[in-house]
């Protein structure tokens, strides 16, 4: 098993990188899409679709990408025309920023579920919509500065992973996720605040001299990824599943990997363009 995940994990990380550094503007877009539409698959799986369903779901996600960029094409990079990345991300940032701060959390207290078609189809969509355009817009910025921003939920996943193994004492979410702890919450946060601090003028935000503004944005932001954690173990619990999928031999799944992302990436995303930071 350990071996699984370690050649899957080389393979993820090498195929990531390549797709990141080196596709054109439009090749990146149809990684994007596959994403999209893997994602929607699995999303299917957590409200309980047959066969069919799940791979029109997640047909449909990549059609969404795609009529995203027929709609708005200078805003995902294509075209000679000038990018303007809120035209099309006012649409979906400003709906993810309420969703995941207001929503998620009244989900998870009261555990609502996506078992109705209606809400499991439009959480679906607020879930990975907006964390896509937000993958392809802040690419737009620089392939290093996309990485920057991803490096944060990657410090926030393994200092809390640690912090907790050391010091958790107290439960942070014990019926969703009994692994995770306060103490580890918190790791996760320094931790990201120090990375911001060392890191600042690679982030797509450069708030260099503006220490506290960096430790404000960041402390919020890093809520948030657990927020998106929580919020996909809440819903694998409810559909009686492990992981999102099997796609990824001892991974699980695609939004096993991108939980936390699909929460953070619209935030960062709406901060850039919406607030100009």
């Amino acid at each position: 098993m350990l071996k699984t995940r370690i050649v899957t994990a080389l393979c993820l990380v090498a195929a990531f990188l390549c797709a990141l550094f080196l596709l054109p503007p439009a090749g990146w877009l149809g990684f994007c899409a596959l994403v999209a539409a893997l994602a929607f698959w699995e999303w299917g799986g957590l409200m309980a679709l047959g066969g069919p369903a799940r791979l029109a779901l997640g047909a449909g996600g990549a059609l969404a990408v795609a009529a995203l960029a027929a709609v708005f094409p200078s805003a995902l990079g294509l075209g000679d025309g000038p990018a303007d990345a809120w035209q099309a991300g006012r649409w979906l940032y400003l709906p993810a920023a309420a969703f995941w701060c207001v929503v998620v959390p009244l989900w998870l207290q009261r555990r609502w579920t996506v078992a109705r078609p209606l809400t499991g189809i439009l959480s679906g969509a607020l879930v990975i919509l907006p964390a896509c355009l937000a993958l392809i817009q802040l690419r737009q910025l620089g392939a290093g500065q996309l990485l920057a921003v991803m490096a944060i939920v990657w410090v926030a996943d393994t200092a809390a992973y640690f912090c907790g193994r050391a010091f958790g004492r107290h439960k942070l979410a014990p019926t969703i996720s009994p692994g995770k702890t306060w103490e580890g919450a918190v790791g996760g946060v320094l931790a990201v605040v120090a990375y911001g601090l060392l890191f600042s003028s690679h982030l797509p935000a450069t708030l260099a001299g503006h220490v506290w503004l960096l430790a404000v944005l960041l402390v919020p932001l890093t809520a948030i990824s657990i927020v998106g954690d929580l919020f996909e173990s809440l819903l694998k619990r409810q559909a009686g599943l492990k992981d999102s999928s099997n796609v990824l031999p001892g991974h699980g799944g695609v939004l096993d990997r991108i939980d936390s992302l699909t929460s953070t990436l619209p935030l960062v995303a709406l901060v850039r363009f919406g607030m100009g930071i």
